[in-house]
């Protein structure tokens, strides 16, 4: 670690929440986080934050809850989002992280699951959703909205203001309420925290013993095995498990990942993960005021390019669906370019690509090298300015990353480290390093963290980010981790000479079809995307004598390709229209060329709305729900099978 200096150990932190107050105090006054307001981007100093934190310390302490009691969080990513989480820790509660698009009746299932005394929100309507299920939400003590909301009869609702003391209990010197301005296009979102502008003393850590808790409780009494947050899985079937994360899980957690992914106070993140994603929340959270890195929030999704441009990151964490929709993009460009343009760009991505394994020790040096300043100018640094220009690492995580779009960008001269994990390893069990960077495997073990292969070849896991267990539910965890403390990933794993671990497969999501042989769908479906005429596929077979393929089209390859077969895009009938059907096979089947004979699509449903969160047939964290997507196509599905 380049700076080791300024990184905050596990054992000086202690807790998530004596990481915050050593942050504050080693850095008060440098920019903490970014975030967007009225018509401009605000900062908020670590300073700043300490004294809002302060104020959600005292109104939490002032309900009077318990020491491991649970308060639920349902947030965008924000400045907010932080304070709660940092508050209800220094008092020894449980957080509860709630995805803001989550269906009512699954919030409710996780709020009387785990009991949540506290439900913290942002909107009107969130709570209308809310509302729906309020019946089944009699065990919350306190409702806190950040908008103000209109309603009638809720005693136990109240907005932000009225649930804030004017003042904090912890007080902090004076500081600039809005911060330092940067201009940029309207939109609306949170308001600034409610900084006062006189404010006099200095803090004093909760960890002395300072600032109050339900109970008497004195914050110092917390240890890093305690509980301090129940993480649900937001799994593709059944009901969501609560994971039991400790302080040290995540602490050590977020330490080993700055061995492989260096960060210093000089970096900047853009957050748009929601924080309620392990991932973003010990990576893009913990391990950020571990090193003292600046965290600019996002306004959304849709907005992410211009945040981009706006904020330019240093450092990157995302999910791979971004890094593909970067690529597709650019793709999609070169397609309607000259074929000279196409040229140059693939030969910037070979001659990267070759430089890159040159400097990894694995290949050759090339002459084609000292053209590199030139392609990099015109070609390379024209596609990175889209992700801001100044990015040194990407990191991605989540579920797999195509080699074709690393090596993409690795050739274009941007680091992608790829690492793997589950909510239950808190969750980084693996990464690249970058000076040993192998971009089809997931990594190497991070520190103090063993790794083995099960009966099946699954990966064996075991080490200090090992979840506490399953909320309320001992079945479940004896089934993940046996008696010896090896937690079973489910992940069907080969470990190569140098340690590096690839994914083959999942013991759990494999296709038994009809004839007995076994399909993994991952590896068909992230073959089939291979072909920039899909956006979503998902392969289905089940007990069934052949596979058939649902895909999304992308709507600007579609429009192409309807010319090309000489049909209307704009007419639903083309779907289904023959000659659609047969070179749509056709596409496929090429993709599919490496795989066994049985295991050919025979059929598919093509549709045009894409899979997402809010029409249910995603998880919060972009993963196919392939049950929902069943249970929806049911009817056309049936007639893929029909006359057989």
């Amino acid at each position: 670690m380049d700076n080791s200096d300024n990184i905050i150990k596990p054992e000086e932190a202690i807790t998530l929440h004596g990481l915050f107050v050593e942050r504050v105090r080693r850095s008060p006054d440098k920019v903490a986080y970014r975030h967007f307001w009225q018509d401009a981007w605000r900062d908020l100093t670590w300073r700043q934050m300490g004294n809002e934190v302060a104020r959600w310390q005292a109104a939490l302490a002032g309900l009077g809850l318990q020491r491991g009691n649970r308060v639920a969080i349902m947030l965008r990513n924000s400045p907010y989002w932080i304070m709660f989480d940092q508050a209800a820790m220094s008092l020894g509660l449980v957080v509860v992280p709630l995805y803001t698009m989550d269906r009512p009746d699954n919030v409710a299932y996780i709020v009387n699951d785990a009991g949540v005394k506290v439900l913290l929100f942002e909107t009107g309507e969130q709570w209308q959703a809310l509302c729906t299920v309020r019946d089944q939400l009699g065990g919350v003590k306190c409702f806190v909205s950040i908008d103000a909301v209109r309603d009638s009869g809720e005693p136990r609702l109240k907005s932000m203001d009225e649930f804030l003391p004017k003042t904090a209990q912890l007080q902090l010197p004076p500081a600039n309420p809005l911060g330092h301005l940067h201009p940029t296009h309207p939109h609306p979102t949170h308001p600034p925290p409610n900084l006062p502008l006189e404010r006099e003393g200095t803090i004093l850590p909760p960890l002395q013993g300072e600032g109050g808790g339900g109970d008497g409780f004195s914050p110092r009494e917390i240890c890093s095995n305690d509980l301090t947050s129940l993480i649900y899985t937001s799994g593709t079937t059944g009901r969501p498990k609560g994971v039991m994360l400790s302080h040290a899980n995540m602490l050590t957690n977020a330490y080993a990942c700055l061995d492989f992914f260096r960060v210093d106070e000089n970096d900047t993140f853009l957050s748009f993960l929601p924080l309620s994603h392990t991932f973003e929340r010990t990576v893009g959270y913990y391990l950020t005021v571990m090193a003292g890195a600046t965290v600019a929030f996002a306004r959304s999704v849709p907005l992410l390019s211009e945040d981009l441009q706006t904020i330019r990151p240093t450092l990157l964490i995302s999910v791979p669906r971004i890094y593909e929709r970067v690529y597709g993009a650019v793709r999609a460009k070169l397609e309607e370019g000259s074929p000279l343009k196409r040229k140059l760009f693939n030969f910037t991505v070979e001659t990267g690509w070759a430089r890159f394994l040159h400097q990894q020790g694995r290949g050759p040096w090339q002459a084609s090298f000292l053209l590199w300043p030139l392609l990099n100018k015109l070609v390379a640094q024209k596609v990175l300015d889209r992700l801001g220009g100044r990015l040194r690492v990407a990191l991605s995580g989540g579920a797999a990353l195509s080699p074709e779009v690393s090596r993409v960008f690795i050739g274009l001269g941007l680091s992608v480290i790829q690492g793997y994990g589950l909510t239950e390893t808190s969750p980084v069990i693996s990464g690249n390093y970058p000076e040993n960077n192998f971009p089809d495997s997931v990594g190497q073990p991070i520190r103090d963290v063993r790794v083995r292969l099960g009966e099946q070849n699954e990966l064996l896991v075991k080490g200090p980010n090992v979840m506490l267990g399953y909320w309320n539910n001992p079945a479940a965890t004896r089934a993940m981790i046996d008696a010896d403390g090896w937690l079973n990933t489910g992940d069907v794993v080969r470990i190569g000479e140098t340690g590096h671990i690839y994914i083959t497969g999942r013991t759990k999501e494999i296709i038994v079809m009809s004839n007995g042989e076994k399909i993994p769908p991952n590896d068909m479906e992230l073959a089939i995307l291979h072909d920039h005429l899909f956006d979503q596929v998902m392969i289905f077979g089940e007990a069934r004598p052949y596979l058939v393929a649902l895909a999304v089209l992308n709507p600007e390859a579609w429009q192409q390709f309807a010319r090309e077969v000489g049909v209307r895009a704009d007419i639903p009938e083309s779907l289904t229209d023959s000659r659609v059907q047969a070179s749509v096979l056709e596409r496929i089947a090429a993709n599919l060329r490496g795989f066994p004979g049985y295991a050919n699509v025979h059929r598919v449903l093509l549709l045009q709305e894409p899979w997402s969160i809010d029409n249910g047939l995603l998880t919060p964290t972009l993963k196919l729900k392939r049950n929902e997507v069943a249970k929806r196509f049911a009817a056309q599905i049936k007639e893929l099978y029909e006359g057989h």
